[in-house]
């Protein structure tokens, strides 16, 4: 399902955006995910993003509160979509604010800037509801997926 040959983003965008998942996922037991495909194929990006967060057993964490945020470039469509706790525990319209202030970058084409800034404002809130918890375990993959 998921290859490595990247179109969307550059190896230097790619390093710029792994490194800022770590050092925001290191304030938090939280974990944030990206995965990004040319066309969200047959749904919608939310029911995609849905189905990816599952196929990746993202819901597997410890606190129930991981993030994916997934990205179909060519069809110009992204979500977030958080785990259970997520919405538990954060403000209503946080993903939602978040979605618009990503699609404004989005839009001026600047998806690095965007995706970091969307980054630090997700771990910010992690950090602000799941604190890190003891020895600090990364309990998902940082990498970057790259879909069809």
């Amino acid at each position: 399902m998921f290859w490595q040959k990247k179109q969307f983003l550059t190896k230097e965008e790619t390093d710029t955006i792994l490194q800022s998942i770590r050092v925001n996922e290191a304030k938090t037991s939280g974990e944030i995910r990206i995965c990004i495909e040319s066309n969200c194929p047959y749904m919608d990006s939310v029911e995609r993003a849905k189905e990816i967060f599952v196929q990746l057993k993202m819901y597997n964490t410890k606190n129930r509160n991981a993030v994916l945020i997934y990205i179909a470039h060519k069809d110009k469509d992204f979500a977030l979509f958080g785990d259970v706790n997520i919405f538990n525990k954060m403000e209503g319209t946080f993903l939602a604010n978040e979605s618009k202030a990503l699609a404004r970058h989005f839009f001026t084409k600047n998806y690095v800037v965007g995706l970091s800034n969307c980054i630090e404002h997700l771990g910010a809130e992690l950090n602000k509801h799941f604190p890190p918890q003891g020895e600090q375990k990364n309990e998902l993959p940082d990498d970057i997926l790259f879909g069809k």
